[in-house]
């Protein structure tokens, strides 16, 4: 057997047509094959439509690809988020092929790291293995906004350590700047980046024979490049304007929930999905869902790492050190960005289940498990160990990745946003849309504010000028909103209404009472008010304390007026002197009307 250090690889010397690279892509194959079943029944969620509505609003101007995201500097997600929005908006189809070439990549770039490391031995099939399979990646893989993430970093992680070997072993310059170059890459896309130089020391200091002094030059550019990032990235995390108008303050969580965090974390994500967990999932919404694993897994999966973790310290020399960078990675990279960006807001048991957070350290996991278990020279087999640890995880990971599978995915979001897009299409010439938010299945308003209104979802995909109102002031025609399916139906205002007399009532400047059938608390209220008139007038509400002026047309029809105020007597007055004659009012809160038609009829599905 030989060392990592002492396998001497030449760059293109893992492509040679042996045996095991021929089953690594078989392997690759099945893989992309097996999991594009699921990937093409994702569909954008919850941030993608906030993303790609922000990019529509922008150019591609520095402040906009620099605008820190509740912590994260990505200008490479809000690149792509600005090219999908003029690429069909919701292009479906080209988010399936970039995640699957994506998907190849990061596998090719992992496969071709262990080649580097350990040469052309069967061993390198095992943790790659573990890559391809793991549940680890999987929830990732269904929220486009994460996809185009994580998925270039696991491309760049190891093409930068790649790069780093290849300079260690063949003290060429220009590997050190590829390094750095796909270090750049990553940074690009994931704030997890500047951790690849420190992972690429630990490699030198442990299996490339040591840091040596020859080496400083790649060291100082790799501490530049980390350097230039930190310069940009802190100022834009204090500065940048979120979505709530107010600036981020990084700060702790107090230290309870930061422990509760980091535990549930380690045990019930990332141990658990170590050994095919989680086994059981939580739904959030229909297109997603985080581990559920459960609580006797979570020990049964400690215990059997702390077991996994001594045998190989015992019987390999430095698998102490190749766990322990997988445990400081963990720590600094996956536990403390979550910690201080948004753990307060979504609690350590939500957080500490979400696979999301930990998807990327699959590929340094696969790397790990090589450093621990792969014997280098003098060293012994341990397949008493991994034998048993790789049937179990496998029958584990294809039983909870076949569990989140069963979830509907984007099935229902696509529906709503396609029936919408029919429905934009064959509405009437001078459409008024009443702006509502869409369902929360959609975006969560909580979480999103204007950006979940349906004029940022739906209104990049109309095809035909259309009018939006956020509230009902004066006579509109053709006035319309969605329903919670994505279909336009009339507008109907639910509440109380003052029928009509035997004939209209004439209007004056002097106010006209109308008593309400019951009494309405203090809000804001929309009023319809039929009228005929013999011409245009100007007519004003009054509610309690509040009251509005709107105008009325000529002839038959109805206006519309929003007033803030309480109280069981609406008075109109028409002080022009045009006496408007007023017919039934309605007051209330505007809603789809259920029995009016709907555009189109039934929703689109498949």
């Amino acid at each position: 057997m030989t060392a990592a250090s002492e396998t001497v690889v030449e760059p293109r010397q893992w492509l040679r047509g042996d045996g095991v690279l021929a089953a690594a892509m078989v392997m690759v194959a099945v893989q992309l094959v097996w999991k594009f079943d699921l990937v093409r029944r994702t569909y954008f969620r919850q941030d993608d439509f906030t993303f790609i509505a922000r990019g529509l609003e922008n150019g591609l101007t520095w402040d906009y690809l620099m605008r820190a995201e509740y912590g994260h500097l990505m200008p490479g997600p809000f690149g792509v988020h600005w090219a999908m929005g003029r690429l069909g908006v919701y292009n479906d189809v080209l988010m399936h092929v970039i995640t699957i070439v994506l998907m190849g990549a990061a596998a090719l770039a992992l496969l071709r790291l262990l080649f580097l490391l350990y040469g052309s031995r069967p061993a390198i099939l095992i943790p790659f293995a573990f890559y391809l399979l793991t549940p680890m990646t999987i929830s990732s893989l269904s929220w486009w906004a994460v996809v185009i993430e994580t998925l270039p970093f696991q491309v760049a992680l190891p093409m930068a350590l790649a790069a780093h070997v290849l300079y260690v072993r063949t003290r060429r310059f220009r590997h050190a700047l590829a390094a750095a170059g796909w270090t750049v890459f990553a940074m690009v896309f994931f704030v997890k980046a500047p951790f690849i130089p420190v992972l690429a020391f630990v490699l030198t200091a442990g299996w490339l024979g040591g840091v040596r002094r020859w080496q400083w030059p790649a060291w100082a550019l790799y501490a530049a490049v980390v350097a230039g990032y930190a310069a940009i990235l802190f100022p834009a995390v204090f500065t940048s304007v979120q979505l709530t108008n107010d600036t981020v303050q990084p700060s702790l969580p107090p230290l309870a929930v930061a422990a509760a965090f980091a535990w549930r974390l380690f045990s019930g994500s990332l141990v658990a999905s170590s050994f095919g967990g989680p086994w059981r999932w939580h739904p959030i919404g229909d297109d997603y869902a985080i581990a559920a694993t459960p609580d006797a897994a979570i020990w049964a999966g400690l215990g059997a790492a702390a077991l996994v973790v001594a045998l190989t310290v015992r019987h390999r020399r430095r698998a102490w050190l190749a766990w322990l960078m997988l445990l400081g990675y963990f720590l600094l990279a996956d536990v403390v960005p979550v910690m201080i960006g948004r753990i307060e807001q979504l609690g350590p048991d939500l957080g500490g289940f979400e696979l999301r957070y930990i998807a990327p350290t699959a590929s340094l996991l696969a790397v790990v498990l090589a450093l621990a278990f792969i014997p280098r020279e003098g060293e012994r087999p341990l397949r008493i160990v991994w034998i048993p640890l790789a049937a179990v995880f496998a029958a584990g990971s294809i039983w909870s990745i076949t569990q989140y599978a069963r979830l509907p995915l984007g099935e229902h979001v696509k529906s709503y946003i396609e029936t919408g897009r029919v429905a934009l299409r064959r509405a009437p010439e001078g459409l008024v849309v009443l702006d509502t938010h869409v369902p929360a299945k959609v975006v969560y308003p909580i979480f999103f504010y204007d950006y979940a209104l349906a004029s940022k979802v739906l209104g990049p995909i109309a095809t035909r000028p259309v009018t939006w109102v956020r509230q009902l002031d004066g006579p509109l025609r053709n006035l319309m909103t969605f329903d919670e399916r994505g279909r336009l139906r009339p507008v109907n205002i639910e509440g109380l209404t003052v029928p009509p007399g035997a004939a209209c009532r004439p209007i004056g400047s002097v106010p006209e009472r109308f008593r309400l059938p019951l009494p309405l608390p203090q809000g804001t209220w929309t009023v319809q008010v039929s009228y005929l008139n013999p011409r245009p007038a100007r007519l004003t509400l009054g509610l309690g304390s509040g009251s509005a002026q709107v105008e009325a047309g000529k002839d038959l029809g109805w206006t519309y007026a929003t007033v803030k105020g309480s109280g069981q007597e609406l008075t109109i007055s028409s002080p022009g002197g045009a006496h408007p004659c007023v017919g039934e009012i309605r007051i209330g809160v505007p809603m789809p009307a259920k029995n009016g038609t709907a555009i189109p009829l039934q929703p689109v599905t498949g």
